[in-house]
């Protein structure tokens, strides 16, 4: 597999994402082919869909004014929180846990970085929806057929740093379902199921990066995935939170437990 990341020039003003697509790959000689993925920053849709927010702009509520103040934010940016999250469950300094259309996510996914001064980035509309729209105008401006991957930052319980996710994919399936199988001693597999597309997520995200890269677009060549023509939206890649180690851990108000000491 190889990953061949594209800069773009800095966004300023309204854009159409497929020629900043198929421009930025010209200007790096980059030609598509059949089967490459093509992985998409969020922030490069959001602001396709101007969802650029200036917080001046913002009234913030009392709730929001009280949710400011117990995490400190910016009061503006937590009555965006309110209105963007479908659920709030705590959090820490700077930071609040939420769910976002099925994804636990930091603040609702609205971000400050590389945002223009006193303005916000919010998640895109409807992932799904742009991941299938870009692939089928790359195959009628191209002929070739590829996929698309929407790519933004998460965060794993207690490792430092971001990694990849995956908000939608079109064009490839992005679980590998390995249940029932058998392992290298013959056991029968009981529940592992890989996320291939929050792996491609991450690949693409390492060359991303985080601060000032310029390098929303990153095309993968030849992943070990099965191609196809589904439409997946990030719920479709989620588990019910009762299934889920972290979630259904902590919602059955487990007994206090802490591992003794070694002596």
């Amino acid at each position: 597999m190889r990953l061949y990341p594209v800069q773009t020039e800095i966004i300023k003003k309204e854009f159409n994402l497929v020629d900043l697509v198929l421009n930025s790959l010209k200007k790096q000689n980059l030609i598509l082919e059949d089967n490459d993925i093509l992985a998409l920053a969020s922030k490069i849709i959001a602001y396709a869909e101007e969802r650029l927010v200036k917080l001046v702009d913002i009234r913030p509520s009392e709730k929001a004014i009280k949710l400011a103040k117990r995490f400190l934010l910016q009061p503006e940016f937590a009555e965006l929180i309110l209105r963007e999250a479908n659920k709030i469950y705590g959090g820490v300094e700077k930071a609040v846990l939420t769910l976002r259309d099925s994804v636990l996510i930091a603040n609702a996914g609205i971000d400050s970085k590389n945002a223009p001064e006193g303005y916000v980035v919010l998640w895109p509309k409807v992932p799904e929806r742009t991941a299938y729209s870009v692939r089928e105008a790359i195959r009628a401006r191209t002929g070739k057929h590829v996929a698309v991957i929407i790519v933004d930052s998460s965060l794993i319980p207690l490792r430092i740093g971001t990694v990849g996710l995956a908000l939608a994919v079109s064009g490839f399936n992005p679980i590998r379902d390995h249940r029932g199988e058998v392992d290298v001693f013959e056991k029968t597999i009981k529940i592992t199921r890989h996320a291939v597309a929050d792996d491609l997520a991450s690949a693409a995200h390492l060359l991303m990066g985080e601060a000032a890269e310029r390098t929303p677009i990153v095309v993968i060549r030849d992943a070990p995935v099965e191609f196809g023509d589904g439409v997946y939206a990030s719920r479709e890649m989620m588990m019910p939170p009762a299934e889920c180690i972290f979630m259904g851990t902590f919602a059955r108000s487990l007994p206090n437990w802490t591992r003794k000491k070694p002596h």
